[in-house]
């Protein structure tokens, strides 16, 4: 509380302070939900917007607000903050902030609080807000009722973008407001300003590592490993020492001369080839790439410049290295042959899964994975569970990258991922977002489609590959056990959830346009048609797919070692 020779501050006051200082460190879009205790947020926050100096987007739901920011983050490289009121209305957001945790996203928590002497009282919605998110936070400030939140705010800011010590990340700002929670009787909305929305800051852009300033001198047959986030650098990285490139779909490195496309599936047999490994970004997809980089036999470096916010020092087995030079000197320069035997092998191994999953009548997730993969551009979102991996084994690098690719791989769940795409499409606006999703994972965050009245429209496609249930526990270990019968239906009630909702239903339930594609032709056709906000749902079969992957990985097997040219 202000002592006395402070007065204290009228809380809308303090609520348009703490939006300046929000703005002074870079905050553009904020994302708000309805509520009480966070009212004098919401009207500073209108008088912003009318004013042309921030992009507020309401949603009713505080889960898929979080999303909302979280993909307004990760595409605009800027932190935004999202406001809820009081009580369980700040838990909603967990999800969200464990996510940007795991990513080092700039997620900024803006939690309504009640004053101190509510607390305890049995108040309603009233409960202990502070540190409410714990590890998932990089700092978390509680600002008192009728107090100057610009000192707090800074220091919460100057957690956002991360140190030389700490990766960058989620923080807390919690405000408590006192009554009267509405503007003075004369104030009004400014009238001024129109679509003038003031750039954040703009980062320093990375200085480029200077691979090409350093000459291996050691032989060794490496391979590069792009993992969630790895970026251009990786594909950099190997073309320069020209190296085969094992990129996943979400690295945004799954481009270029050297990369392998199917190359997890060539891992069982040819992995003891391998001699050493260069890391970048986060490994998160597959077991083989696992063995991969905890084979005690090979040796393995990860790229990191910088702290990163998905491993704690020490406790992978990868030297990190920080130094160009030294990430150079540790690949060494490649036997000869050695790209071109694997380019080799990774078109032929692509000839067998393409004829492998053609095999079947109709559509399946692999050729569903591998079209929107081959048509996307501008943004490509792809949920979790099969569809990533789908892509990952069927989605052939491009020369050059021709979308920006996200996932929500910082702890791979399915939570979110529609509002995350609608964020990722705000964000970019003008630029074309597609959504790929297994039915389980839109089902779980199907609210992420009610856009309010008045909100801009995302220029998004939701292709939802609908196959009744969830399909990747019958590739895994559970495949076998349902196989087996010991269990009778448990597998398919408890993992597989299967379900018979209408998704024609729900797209008119939320004002999207729908279409249902059955064949090849229609699903490129309608990937290649202009349409602002639509589902497109591709209804597949669950049964057969454990027999195709099976089938894969025993063709794959057969290929031989190419010879040396």
């Amino acid at each position: 509380m202000p002592t006395d020779s402070v007065p204290e501050l009228a809380s809308m006051d303090v609520a348009r302070l703490l939006l300046a200082a929000l703005q002074t460190h870079g905050i553009r879009d904020v994302v708000i939900c309805p509520g009480s205790r966070s009212a004098p947020l919401a009207y500073a926050l209108a008088e912003a917007e009318a004013a042309g100096t921030i992009r507020l987007h309401v949603r009713i739901d505080e889960r898929g607000a979080g999303f909302t920011a979280l993909g307004l983050s990760l595409a605009g490289g800027a932190p935004v903050a999202v406001v809820t009121t009081s009580g369980t209305a700040v838990g909603e957001l967990l999800p969200a902030v464990m996510e940007a945790n795991h990513v080092g996203a700039g997620l900024v928590v803006l939690s309504a609080d009640r004053p101190t002497e509510l607390h305890g009282t049995g108040a309603n919605q009233t409960t202990n807000q502070v540190d409410l998110f714990g590890v998932h936070v990089r700092r978390s400030v509680s600002i008192p009722a009728g107090s100057d939140p610009e000192p707090l705010v800074a220091k919460a800011m100057s957690a956002v973008r991360g140190s030389q010590a700490s990766a960058p990340g989620p923080v807390q700002v919690n405000v408590a407001f006192r009554d009267p929670l509405i503007p003075d009787p004369g104030d009004r909305l400014p009238d001024f300003g129109a679509n003038i929305i003031v750039p954040p800051v703009a980062l320093e852009p990375n200085a480029e590592p200077g691979w090409k300033n350093h000459i291996p001198v050691s032989e060794h047959r490496t391979v590069v490993v792009a993992g969630h986030g790895a970026g251009p650098e990786a594909e950099d990285f190997a073309r320069t020492l020209g190296l085969p490139l094992f990129a996943e779909p979400s690295s945004n490195a799954r481009f270029g001369p050297n990369a392998v496309g199917p190359y997890r599936t060539l891992l069982a047999k040819h992995m003891a080839r391998i001699e050493r490994v260069v890391l970048f970004g986060r490994p998160t997809l597959s077991r083989p790439v696992g063995m991969l980089l905890g084979n005690p036999n090979i040796d393995s470096a990860l790229w990191s410049p910088a702290p990163a916010p998905w491993f704690e020092p020490g406790r992978r087995r990868e030297r990190i290295v920080a130094d160009p030079a030294a990430l150079v000197e540790f690949a060494g320069v490649a036997p000869e042959g050695w790209l071109g035997q694997w380019e080799r092998l990774g078109k032929r191994a692509e000839e067998a899964i393409q004829a492998s999953i053609a095999a079947g009548a109709g559509l399946n997730g692999p050729v569903v994975a591998r079209e929107v993969w081959e048509l996307s551009h501008g943004n490509l979102v792809l949920g979790s569970s099969n569809v990533i991996r789908d892509a990952d084994l069927c989605g052939q690098p491009a020369k050059r990258a021709v979308a920006s690719v996200y996932a929500n791989r910082g702890l791979a769940g399915i939570d979110g991922t529609v509002a995350t795409a609608t964020g990722i499409a705000q964000a970019r606006g003008g630029t074309k977002t597609t959504l790929l999703v297994g039915d389980v994972t839109f089902l779980h965050d199907v609210g992420g489609l009610l856009i309010g009245e008045g909100e801009p429209t995302p220029e998004m496609d939701v292709v939802v590959l609908n196959d009744a249930g969830g399909a990747i526990f019958s590739t895994l270990e559970h495949g076998a056990v349902e196989e087996s019968g010991r269990y009778a239906n448990a597998v398919e009630r408890l993992f597989a959830t299967p379900h018979r909702v209408r998704i024609q239903a729900l797209a008119a339930a939320f004002g999207w346009d729908y279409l249902a594609v059955d064949t090849v032709e229609e699903l490129r056709r309608a990937l290649q048609t202009p349409g602002t906000r639509r589902i497109i749902e591709v209804a597949v079969p669950r049964a057969g797919l454990r027999a195709m992957h099976a089938r894969i990985a025993a063709q794959v097997n057969e290929l031989g070692w190419p010879e040396t040219r």
